[in-house]
This record gives structure tokens, sequence and C-alpha cells, in this order.
């Protein structure tokens, strides 16, 4: 069974199974239903920074595209953070609480709050999304000194997303 597992996390990423663990520390409230689930596959973006003499990277973005479970492009996520779907509607969010589930080779799960939203369509109900299934995405170990200060590095990461509407 275990191997099962980690052939289906390693090797197929984009595929959403239907039942998906949650830790609890991510799990949206009670009364949430799932709406949409969705794969993520694109770029977490760093900058090379200073902070208190010491250099680092720094999350700026993710640029990923969204993709349905045919395959097809249906949106977009990019800095704010933002999720857009293809029919113009959008949603703004805010970490709420965040599970290492990986932390040496993926970034992590998170609970997002919806803040706000722009436009009818798909996304106008959703109150809470799930990043889940990460692989990739961490920032760089090296490369960010005096030399590459401001540089920007793009580093590839997959996730599911899973939008949740209490409505």
């Amino acid at each position: 069974m275990v191997r099962c597992l980690v052939f289906f996390f390693v090797f197929i990423p984009s595929i959403v199974c239907a039942e998906i663990f949650i830790p609890e520390a991510i799990k949206p409230p009670f009364d949430a239903k799932s709406v949409l689930t969705v794969s993520a596959k694109g770029d977490q973006i760093y900058l090379c920074s200073l902070k208190n003499t010491i250099y680092s990277w720094q999350l700026q973005a993710p640029d990923a595209q969204l993709f349905d479970m045919n395959g097809q492009i249906v949106g977009k996520h990019y800095s704010g953070p933002i999720w857009e779907y293809k029919d113009g509607s959008q949603i703004f969010g805010q970490v709420l609480n965040k599970v290492d589930v990986d932390p040496k080779s993926s970034i992590s799960w998170l609970l997002v709050k919806i803040v706000s939203t722009k436009d009818r369509g798909v996304f106008s109900d959703v109150n809470f999304i799930n990043r889940v299934n990460t692989h990739g995405g961490l920032p760089p170990l090296t490369g960010c000194d005096s030399n590459h200060l401001g540089a920007e590095k793009r580093v590839y990461y997959t996730a599911n997303y899973i939008f949740y509407s209490t409505r």
C-alpha cells in the first residue's frame, strides 16, 4: 500500500484523487463544501534579498497555470495571491495556516481564506482554498549573495488546489 502511495504522489502529481487526506491544521470550516479541484503547474518566483546582513531568497509570487481533470487550462495563479478562472472571476487570498508535509523537497500545504473577489463566475462563491500534494517550489539553497542581490529565480512546482464554498 505504501509503495502504491509513493508511486502515486511521485510519478502522477497532476492527477487529483477523490479522497485527499487534509491535515487537521489546514482543514477548511466544517460547513465548507468542495466546489472545484484543479492541478497547478508553474513556478514559485524568488528574489535575492538582504535583511539584517543576511542574504536569502524571498518568495515574490507564484506563476502557474491551473488545469482541470482533462488537462485543459482553466485558469491561472499569480501574485496577490490571486486565482483567476477562465470565465474572468478572480479571488484574492490570505494564508491562514500551513503544514510542511515534505519540507526537504516541497513547499507547504496551505489553508487560504478568500479576502476579496472580482467578477461573477466559478470563483464567486469560493471562501477557502487548500493547496495540497505539492512537489518542488522550494527556494534555492545557494546563489544569493552580494553579487546577486535583486536577482530573480524561478523554481518549478506542482500542486492541487481545492476550492470551497460555505454558501
